[in-house]
């Protein structure tokens, strides 16, 4: 009996990521069976859909390979990585068009990008948020021209983070923010476009220089009631498609490795970084950030998170990263006046170690 009830538990007990995409795998394989002895005799199987297969097989390669796409052509390869998970919603299609066209090709070769995807993406699509942390931490670009920064400022303040970082903080705007978040942050900093509030009190508070000739991100201390951290508020430039020139990032590439130098100097050991990087965590542009800490939406979160453009949220470009520091949730806050959505973590500060 209690080998029959242990062979039960491990039979249905799996709920990770892991299970679920071995249990995708048996499904497919057993409707491809299925389909296949249905049309057993059809001499023509196997000749049909062979462009169907050609372009499944081509979409496994850009999933699998897409850090060899080359950047030297309009930055082809970030553009690619930007909104790499979308392309997952190509198999569907293909699935489907190889099931119309009775293609056994078809079918056995859109196996591969569903399971390269999987592979990728397959751990997001499972819920690892946690109960813990001792801080929470948002941010969010609230949008220069954003018509109602007191109700923007208001919003996020009430979702109860002790740190607020904001971006893109127009100068006449931010006596409107400061007097919205006065009587939940005793502690505030701007620099530049971009400001940090918080519950703690605030030290060492400067400018860091990313390269772009004005001030868009700073660095302070907050001394948490566990420790000192080190917070960073960025907002590296912004990127373009254009028809002539393709994903224009330069600007932002060369900041992104200047904040990734700052990081990589910094003297305390649990650093937070909050902001709009204009760019995700599977752009390699990005390297000198991503290399050295970790993202909390993929480390404790639930989806995606995607946080723009906030009316259809197709890629999370706002980020929040640690590192020496331990993600315990992290999720998206509701729709402010900003293009925007903020984005949300809750945090395990530990410097006793």
């Amino acid at each position: 009996m209690a080998q029959q009830a242990y062979m039960t538990e491990t039979d249905h007990g799996g709920s990770g990521p892991e299970h679920r995409g071995s249990r995708l795998r048996r499904l497919l394989k057993r409707l491809l069976k299925r389909l296949l002895d249905g049309w057993r005799g059809d001499p023509r199987i196997w000749r049909r859909g062979l462009v169907l297969a050609a372009l499944a097989l081509l979409l496994a390669l850009v999933l699998r390979l897409h850090s060899r796409i080359p950047n030297t052509v309009g930055n082809l390869g970030s553009l690619t990585e930007t909104f790499l998970p979308w392309l997952g919603l190509l198999i569907p299609v293909l699935l489907v068009l190889g099931l119309i066209r009775k293609s056994a090709s078809a079918l056995i070769a859109v196996l591969l990008p569903a399971i390269v995807w999987l592979n990728l993406f397959g751990g997001l699509l499972a819920d690892r948020t946690g109960s813990g942390g001792n801080l929470m931490v948002a941010t969010h670009n609230v949008n220069a021209e954003n018509p109602d920064p007191s109700g923007t400022a208001r919003d996020v303040a009430a979702s109860g983070a002790d740190v607020l970082a904001l971006e893109e903080l127009q100068a006449s705007a931010v006596p409107v923010y400061e007097r919205a978040l006065k009587s939940t942050y005793k502690y505030h900093a701007v620099v530049g476009t971009v400001g940090l509030w918080s519950k703690y009190p605030m030290t060492d508070v400067r400018a860091v220089d990313i390269k772009l000739g004005w001030k868009r991100a700073m660095r302070a201390t907050v001394t948490t009631p566990a420790g000192p951290l080190a917070v960073y508020v960025a907002h590296l430039p912004s990127v373009r498609v254009k028809m002539e020139t393709g994903f224009t990032a330069r600007q932002r590439d060369k900041s992104a490795d200047a904040l990734g130098e700052a990081i990589a100097d910094e003297r305390l050991h649990e650093v937070v970084l909050l902001g709009d990087l204009n760019g995700t965590m599977n752009d390699r542009a990005l390297n000198a950030v991503t290399s050295q800490m970790r993202s909390t939406q993929g480390a404790a979160g639930s989806g995606f998170g995607f946080s723009w453009p906030a009316s259809f949220p197709m890629a999370r470009i706002d980020q929040i990263m640690v590192k020496g520091v331990e993600p315990e949730s992290s999720w998206t806050l509701p729709e402010t006046g900003s293009d925007h959505l903020p984005i949300a973590a809750r945090v395990k500060v530990d410097t006793s170690s």
